[in-house]
């Protein structure tokens, strides 16, 4: 008989050698998101945001420094459901379940089962694994399958590696997750073969040169819907129709922990004064808010007069205050990418979705909760990311931004 961990090694072997059952495409495939407002009491988004920031953190130093992660004792605070996120539907085995699964760049394990239970069909492979991962804002935890997974107009994988979740906490009206993330933050995830790395979504696309480049475009667009199509996630390539001008690309920094995720450095001014000097920090598409180092966020607060809201616990502006706000600026391998007093604001139309009063202003620039120096010092999450187009390739190991039509727009 197999051993547990060489026959979960053969699998995932599998899980990335096999041919695709359709035609290869040379070309990329995109992929309709869906951004979703899902919201459960006040102060969700910002507790969901800043648990999220301490559970990256932990994960990535537990795997830098080797030792075991006890992922259900990373974050003490109680945890909340998923407050705004792009979703992706994705059909798993034959005949096909559907599952409405996250789109996340700061994990890289897809999941399903937190919502529409999994059946297992003639398609799923047993591993003899345990799953289990924490992130924050909810948890999993379950046995590891391959299984057929369709994505995107019937592209198909034949033996993707995913976790059927027997429990999970935090993904209210979602099933799951798409982890598109680096693959070593798989390291640690299952057991009793914590040594096995799990190949992604796009490792798999790419090894079986379904897609020919290892790389994602990411699309977001600003929006005052609770629920609205306007994101697009490309496979092996971009979509120049999504973005102006031309692409920065940036190194992934070498600073840990941020160097585990998508870590890029920059530095941040508001107007003409700096209040981040060039440190280290991620794009995750998981945080729903701007989260800055906490000196940086003072200085943030002091230079705007904004107060902080006992209510939603995001910062809030007069409408005098916001004739006056100044642009803040965003300066990423010697580009400066530009957020406007538009773009600073979470929208009106939504204010009391998280609590909020209907005409009140609130900012979402908000606090990491940690100085500057802990080498993951902001989070550019997804209100930055729907004005920019960003690109995650991982074969050449950086990250790419541009401007779009969305990145002035007053939507607010």
């Amino acid at each position: 008989m197999f051993p547990a961990s060489l026959f979960t090694a053969v699998l995932l072997a599998l899980a990335v050698s096999a041919n695709p059952i359709i035609q290869i495409r040379n070309s990329p495939i995109t992929l309709p998101l869906a951004r979703r407002l899902n919201l459960t009491s006040v102060h969700n988004l910002v507790r969901h945001d800043v648990n999220r920031a301490k559970a990256l953190r932990a994960r990535a130093e537990a795997v830098r420094s080797g030792v075991p992660l006890d992922k259900r004792a990373v974050v003490s605070e109680s945890v909340d459901n998923q407050a705004v996120s792009y979703v992706a539907t994705v059909a798993v085995g034959s005949p096909p379940t559907d599952f409405n699964l996250l789109i996340d760049t700061g994990s890289s394990n897809t999941w399903v089962g937190a919502g529409t239970p999994f059946t297992s069909t003639s398609t799923t492979q047993q591993t003899g694994q345990d799953v289990s991962v924490t992130y924050g804002s909810g948890e999993f935890s379950g046995t590891e399958v391959l299984d057929t997974i369709t994505i995107a107009s019937g592209l198909t994988i034949p033996a993707q590696s995913i976790g059927v979740a027997s429990q999970s906490q935090g993904f209210s009206g979602v099933d799951g997750i798409i982890g598109i993330g680096p693959v070593d933050l798989t390291l640690d995830t299952l057991s009793p073969d914590t040594t096995a790395e799990i190949p992604t979504v796009t490792d798999n696309l790419f090894s079986d040169g379904t897609i020919s480049a290892h790389e994602i475009g990411i699309s977001f667009e600003p929006t005052t819907q609770d629920s609205v199509f306007n994101g697009e996630l490309t496979w092996g390539g971009i979509d120049t129709t999504k973005f102006t001008g031309s692409l920065t690309f940036t190194p992934i920094t070498s600073t840990s922990p941020a160097s585990e995720f998508w870590g890029i450095n920059e530095s941040i001014k508001y107007g003409s004064t700096t209040i981040l000097s060039e440190t280290a920090g991620i794009v995750d598409t998981g945080t729903t808010l701007i989260l800055l180092a906490s000196n940086a966020f003072d200085s943030y607060q002091s230079a705007t007069g904004a107060v902080l809201d006992q209510t939603t616990g995001l910062l809030k502006i007069t409408s005098a205050q916001f004739a006056k706000l100044q642009p803040l600026n965003f300066n990423i391998a010697g580009t400066t990418f530009v957020l406007s007093p538009d773009a600073q604001l979470w929208p009106r139309a939504l204010n009391t979705a998280i609590g909020g009063t209907a005409n009140a202003i609130y900012l979402v620039v908000n606090n990491l909760g940690t100085l500057q120096g802990e080498g993951l010092d902001f989070i550019n999450g997804m209100t930055w990311l729907e004005r920019f187009y960003a690109v995650f390739d991982t074969a050449n190991k950086r990250v790419g931004f541009a401007t779009t039509q969305f990145t002035t727009a007053t939507t607010n």
